[in-house]
């Protein structure tokens, strides 16, 4: 990790624009997970809003499943 700090960008989630900070790490994975699954990350980030509880920030969200996403991969490969 390169250690960048964190950067704003504006999604449309639902049809509600709003503003997530993410370390630009998180970003390039989450952007590249996006790809992968022929999504935008407009709706990556409105799939990953309705399943997250209602005790996490969406940033935190998007983070645990970038982790989860690369986690998967990882295994996938051993």
């Amino acid at each position: 990790m390169t250690g960048g700090r964190p950067e704003k960008h504006s999604l449309t989630l639902n049809g509600h624009r709003t503003s997530v900070s993410l370390e630009p790490e998180f970003w390039r994975h989450f952007r590249r997970i996006a790809r992968e699954r022929d999504l935008g990350i407009n709706e990556l980030a409105s799939r990953i809003d309705v399943d997250r509880g209602p005790d996490r920030g969406l940033a935190s969200a998007i983070r645990v499943f970038v982790l989860r996403a690369l986690e998967e991969r990882a295994e996938e490969k051993q």
